[in-house]
């Protein structure tokens, strides 16, 4: 049992250090969070933004990589 928890401890400290990165990074990345597809409203007093395509592609790399490390 406690490989099996010391291994699930490395891999989420990885992920989170890697989520770390990008935030980090992100103001960087101009096209992160301004892709086609994201949904942007703008009134007079009121802003509403739903990143749907940015959700999408992290959605299939998060995919991706699970799916890697469940191999």
């Amino acid at each position: 049992m406690m490989p099996g928890l010391g291994r699930t401890l490395i891999i989420f400290g990885l992920l989170i250090a890697a989520l770390g990165l990008l935030l980090t990074l992100a103001g960087k990345l101009p096209w992160l969070g301004r892709l086609p597809g994201d949904i942007t409203i703008r009134r007079e007093n009121f802003t509403f933004y739903f990143p749907l395509a940015t959700s999408i592609i992290l959605s299939l790399l998060l995919t991706l990589l699970f799916w890697l490390f469940r191999r």
